[in-house]
């Protein structure tokens, strides 16, 4: 019998290319919304893997009880913590796409640093108002630390680039070791000592029960009074009050957002409970750090890639642990 894998999103024929391009010969793609009531419960029952963008908006009442023979579900998002993963089958893994945007994130979060060491919007804004502050200093971030919060995909191709401009790299990680290369490395049990070095920290760790309001009033307080934050990751990591708290009385910290509290595709909505944007020492962007050419095609590829070493009987990256299985 032929192994199949059931797409549950849409996906428009040059995706569906990719998708059966990487597959290869290794399974038949059975698109869901290709299919009456009937198929699509058939579709899910016999799946060999499924491959989601958000099974909560994917799926209908029911169908995901209709997921039976599947060795694993696939998403297409690396951060898949607005996902009710609870409704799934609790037997079957469930990985993330982790890593498959890492390289342009990596490349916002590195602009984003710039944009704030080299005080660009400052001092534009100061231009607009005639000022001319050709003597003002800005940073220079080689030799500096460059902490990252979270070294798995994004946080190691941050680090590619931070280190090309002479930072050295400190880091926190549930493992507290990595292959790739650090100045140093610990255990998440060791961010007090990695907020304290870094004067650019980069959060790029999963949204999960442990990092949930991981950085309050305290832990910005350890933070050197110029360090530059820069959040891609999930805004609800760090504590939005004690935050603009923070900015408020350290003007010369400053905060890169490009990940915030609420946002339109995972809450519906777009909202701060803060005016960050008023903040002369807050960079802003619309969480569009992986929102460039082509990244759809390679987050299929490497969706697909993972699917086919599950299919092969080889164990898949990024399965989450039960304990981060929100929602």
């Amino acid at each position: 019998m032929t192994d199949t894998v059931a797409v549950t999103f849409n996906v428009r024929p040059p995706e569906r290319a990719v998708i059966a391009d990487a597959l290869d010969a290794a399974a038949r793609p059975v698109y869901l919304s290709d299919l009456d009531e009937a198929g699509r419960a058939a579709a899910l029952r016999d799946a060999t893997a499924i491959l989601a963008r958000d099974t909560g908006k994917d799926l209908r009442p029911g169908e995901a009880d209709q997921i039976q023979s599947a060795r694993l579900i696939q998403f297409m998002t690396a951060g898949i913590d607005f996902v009710p993963l609870g409704a799934l089958p609790a037997a079957i893994p469930i990985a993330s796409n982790g890593g498959a945007y890492a390289g342009p994130m990596a490349e916002h979060g590195l602009a984003m640093t710039l944009a704030a060491a080299k005080r660009l919007l400052i001092e534009q804004a100061a231009l607009g108002r005639g000022e001319f502050n050709q003597f003002t200093r800005n940073r220079v971030l080689s030799g500096k630390v460059c902490g990252i919060l979270g070294f798995g995909g994004i946080g190691v191709a941050t680090a590619r680039l931070m280190r090309a401009l002479g930072m050295r790299i400190h880091a926190v990680n549930r493992r507290g070791h990595s292959d790739d290369p650090t100045d140093w490395i610990g255990p998440v049990s060791d961010l007090d000592s990695l907020l304290a070095a870094s004067d650019v920290l980069i959060v790029s760790t999963p949204l999960t029960p442990a990092t949930k309001d991981l950085i309050g009033a305290r832990e910005l307080g350890l933070m050197k009074p110029d360090a530059i934050l820069v959040n891609l990751a999930r805004g609800e990591i760090i504590q939005e009050a004690p935050l603009f708290a923070h900015l408020q009385t350290h003007p010369n910290f400053c905060a890169c957002i490009d990940a915030w509290w609420i946002e339109p595709v995972r809450h519906g909505a777009f909202r701060m409970d803060h005016p960050f944007l008023s903040l002369p020492n807050v960079i802003g962007s619309p969480h569009n750090s992986a929102s460039v050419p082509g990244m759809t095609e390679a987050a299929l590829r490497r969706a697909v890639t993972n699917i086919r070493r599950a299919l092969a009987g080889e164990p898949p990256h990024y399965v989450l642990p039960p304990e981060e299985r929100m929602g």
